[in-house]
C-alpha cells in the first residue's frame, strides 16, 4: 500500500516534476530521469522523454538499488559496475554514466532522480562534478518532499515550488506565461538585464534567435530579447513546458549589447569594451558626419577595415557605395586602372567599353585604401591630385570627372620611416592623416577576448547553420591568456575551425584547441 501511496503522490505533481526535470537537464548538460517506487517514469529527457506513467520494462538493478538502500549510486561506466554484471538489459544498454539520488519522504524512499550520460563528453561533465550535481539533485528532491509532506498541496503551493528552485540557480531564468507574459525572473535574469523585479511587472518578453538552426532546442544559442523599447543579445536556452514558457541563460554571457538605436547596431561589429576600444567609437562617432580624411593604424588583423566600414555606416555616406581594396594584393600597372578607371583602347587587353574606377565607383560613399603604404609613389601622386582638386582622369582619357568620396586608408607601417626613406611622401601621408585612429593590438585590450569569442561563435554558427556550442571555462583562460600575434583576424579564424569540429551539443573544450593555444 505505501508503494501505491507513494506513485499516485508523484503523480499529483508530475507536470512540476516535468519541468524540474527538462530545467535540470538544461542547466547541468546531461540527460535526467525521474521514477517512482514502483519504477514508474514520471519525467525524463532525451531517450527517455516518453513512455511517462508506464513501469519500466528493463531490470532496472541501479533504480532497485537506490530504492532499497535509500543511498545514492554514482557509475561512470555502467556496465562495468557490479551491479550491472548480469543485467539481463546489458547489451543494449547506451548508458555511459549514471549519478541517482532518492526521494525521501518520512524515511521512505518514494523515486529516484538520476542525471544520465550517452556518451564520453557527458560522461566527463557528470565524472568532473560529481559532488555538485549530487548537492543539486538532493536540493531538489527536499524542496519537492517538503510540499509532498503537506496534505493539503495547492496549486499555490506547487508554483512555491517551482519559484524556490529558480531562486535557487546560479543560471539567469526568466518565466513567460503562454502569451509571453513575464511570470517571474531570478536575481541573475534581473542581473544580466540590469533591471529591477518591479521593471518586469505586467511586461511582455519577445525571444528570437539569432542562430537559426535545426537543433536549436538541444544546445545554446544567441538570442534577441525585446522588450520595453529594448532589444538585447543574450546567450540561452528557449523551452516551452506547458502553460509556461522558459528562457535559461547561459552561465557565461556575452557583454549585453542594445540594440535599440542605428549607431549601437553599428556598433554591433566594433566588439569590446577595454579600455582604448570606448575611447575609439566615440571618436569615430564623432568624426563619422565629417568628409576629412581618416587614416587607421594597427597591426595586421586588428580589423582596420570593420572599423572603416563602421565609420562609412555612421555617417550620411551610409546608403551610397563603401568600395575597399588592398593596395599590396594589386600590382602597380594594375592599381592604377583598377582605381582610375581606363576609357576604350587605353592599352593592350583593356575592354572595349572601358572600365570605371573604383574611386568614381565610390562617388558619394567611401572609398577604403587598405595597406596604402604600400602604393607606388607614382599613384600618390596621382592620388594627392585627386584629395586636392576632387577630380580624377581615367586611363587614356584627357577628360577629368568630377567625385564627392571621403577615404580612408589604412596601414601597418610605419610612415615616419617610409618618409625618411623616400617609399612616402610626406605632402600625402599629411593630407590622409587629417583624423587619425589607431587600433591597440588584440594583446593590449584586457577583457575583450572573451566577448570577441562569444561575438564569433555567433558569427560562425550562423554562417554555418549549426547550434551555438558554448565555450567551457578551460578553453575560455587558455585562448584569454594566449597571446595573439595574428589580433582579431587570427581569433576569428580559431572560432570558425572550432565551430566546425566541435562534436554536436558539445562545448568547445581545451582539448578541441591546437597546440599552439593551450
Amino acid at each position: 500500500m505505501r508503494e501505491n501511496t507513494s506513485s499516485s503522490e508523484l503523480m499529483e505533481i508530475q507536470p512540476t516534476i516535468i519541468r524540474f526535470t527538462k530545467m535540470l537537464a538544461a542547466v547541468l548538460k546531461v540527460d535526467a530521469e525521474v521514477v517512482d517506487a514502483n519504477l514508474v517514469r514520471i519525467a525524463g529527457t532525451g531517450p527517455y522523454n516518453q513512455h511517462f506513467g508506464k513501469k519500466l520494462n528493463t531490470s532496472s538493478r541501479l533504480f532497485r538499488y537506490i530504492i532499497e538502500t535509500k543511498e545514492e549510486k554514482s557509475l561512470i561506466k555502467s556496465q562495468t559496475d557490479p551491479l550491472c554484471k548480469d543485467c539481463t538489459s546489458s547489451d543494449g544498454c547506451d548508458e555511459t554514466a549514471f549519478l541517482g539520488v532518492p526521494i525521501l519522504l518520512e524515511d521512505r524512499c518514494i523515486g529516484v532522480i538520476s542525471l544520465v550520460a550517452f556518451n564520453q563528453a557527458s560522461q566527463q561533465v557528470i565524472q568532473e562534478n560529481v559532488l555538485i550535481f549530487s548537492d543539486y539533485i538532493k536540493h531538489i528532491a527536499q524542496l519537492v518532499t517538503a510540499k509532498l509532506e503537506e496534505k493539503h498541496t495547492s496549486s499555490h503551493g506547487l508554483q512555491e515550488v517551482f519559484i524556490n528552485l529558480i531562486d535557487n540557480m546560479d543560471q539567469g531564468v526568466l518565466v513567460l506565461d503562454e502569451n509571453d507574459y513575464v511570470k517571474y525572473a531570478n536575481q541573475p535574469a534581473l542581473k544580466s538585464l540590469a533591471l529591477s523585479r518591479n521593471d518586469f511587472q505586467k511586461t511582455r518578453i519577445k525571444i528570437r534567435p539569432l542562430t537559426h538552426c535545426k537543433n536549436s532546442t538541444e544546445s545554446q544559442q544567441q538570442d534577441i530579447i525585446s522588450f520595453g523599447g529594448r532589444e538585447e543579445l543574450l546567450v540561452g536556452r528557449f523551452n516551452n513546458a506547458q502553460s509556461h514558457k522558459l528562457f535559461l541563460m547561459s552561465f557565461h554571457q556575452p557583454h549585453v549589447v542594445p540594440m535599440s538605436s542605428e549607431s549601437n547596431a553599428v556598433f554591433v561589429d566594433t566588439i569590446g569594451e577595454s579600455k582604448k576600444m570606448p575611447h575609439i567609437k566615440s571618436l569615430m562617432n564623432k568624426i563619422a558626419s565629417s568628409p576629412s580624411s581618416v587614416l587607421i593604424n594597427g597591426e595586421s588583423g586588428t580589423g582596420k577595415e570593420v572599423i572603416a566600414n563602421a565609420i562609412h555606416k555612421l555617417s550620411q555616406r551610409a546608403k551610397n557605395p563603401f568600395i575597399a581594396i588592398n593596395c599590396a594584393t594589386i600590382p602597380n600597372q594594375l592599381l592604377e586602372s583598377e582605381l582610375f578607371g581606363y576609357v576604350k583602347g587605353a592599352f593592350t587587353g583593356a575592354s572595349s567599353n572601358g572600365r570605371v574606377g573604383l574611386i568614381q565607383a565610390a562617388n558619394k560613399g567611401t572609398l577604403f585604401l587598405d595597406e596604402i603604404g604600400d602604393m607606388s609613389m607614382q599613384l600618390q601622386a596621382k592620388l594627392l591630385r585627386v584629395l586636392e582638386t576632387r577630380e580624377i582622369t581615367p586611363v587614356g582619357s584627357n577628360k577629368a570627372l568630377t567625385v564627392d568620396i571621403r577615404i580612408i586608408s589604412a596601414t601597418n607601417r610605419n610612415f615616419t620611416d617610409l618618409i625618411a626613406n623616400n617609399e612616402f611622401r610626406e605632402d600625402l601621408y599629411y593630407r590622409l592623416n587629417v583624423i587619425p585612429l589607431h587600433l591597440p593590438a588584440l594583446k593590449e585590450r584586457e577583457g575583450d577576448v572573451p566577448l570577441l569569442i562569444n561575438y564569433f561563435i555567433d558569427i560562425h554558427t550562423r554562417k554555418l547553420g549549426v547550434s551555438y556550442p558554448g565555450i567551457t571555462e578551460q578553453a575560455l583562460n587558455c585562448l584569454t591568456q594566449y597571446h595573439w600575434p595574428g589580433n582579431v583576424r587570427e581569433l576569428s579564424n580559431l572560432i570558425e575551425y572550432l565551430i566546425n569540429i566541435v562534436p554536436d551539443g558539445d562545448k568547445i573544450d581545451i582539448d578541441l584547441l591546437p597546440h599552439i593555444y593551450k
